[in-house]
């Protein structure tokens, strides 16, 4: 079992930034990729980012990318999402998930990849 709680959710301008973090237990936390990904009212949940177990990949939605940043500290079990100039289209509720497999070695980019996932931090970003 994998638990994870998200933070840094929170109200700003468009233009601002943020920065989210996601801190993991309850599984040998440098053994497994990990996504961000986030649900708009009324839409499905969309990727975000991911990067991989050893930190050395990571992958973009082509709606963030060169304005996002995943990293993760495996020292603390932690993951996070930096955001920078950010737009009212990036509201949404942003979720954590790690990977349902070790070591994997594609993108994992699909909500189907993972098998664990955190409650969700709100984000949103006025005009």
């Amino acid at each position: 079992q994998v638990q994870l709680v998200e933070s840094g959710g929170g109200l700003v301008q468009a233009g601002d930034s943020l920065r989210l973090s996601c801190a993991a237990s309850g599984r040998t936390f440098s053994s497994y990729a990990m996504g961000w990904f986030r649900q708009a009212p009324g839409k499905e949940r969309e990727f975000v980012a991911s990067i991989s177990w050893s930190g050395s990949s990571t992958y973009y939605a082509d709606s963030v990318k060169g304005r996002f940043t995943i990293s993760r500290d495996n020292a603390k079990n932690t993951v996070y999402l930096q955001m920078n100039s950010l737009k009212p289209e990036d509201t949404a509720v942003y979720y954590c998930a790690a990977d349902r497999t070790y070591y994997s070695r594609d993108s994992r980019v699909l909500a189907s990849d993972y098998g664990y996932w955190g409650q969700g931090t709100q984000v949103t970003v006025s005009s």
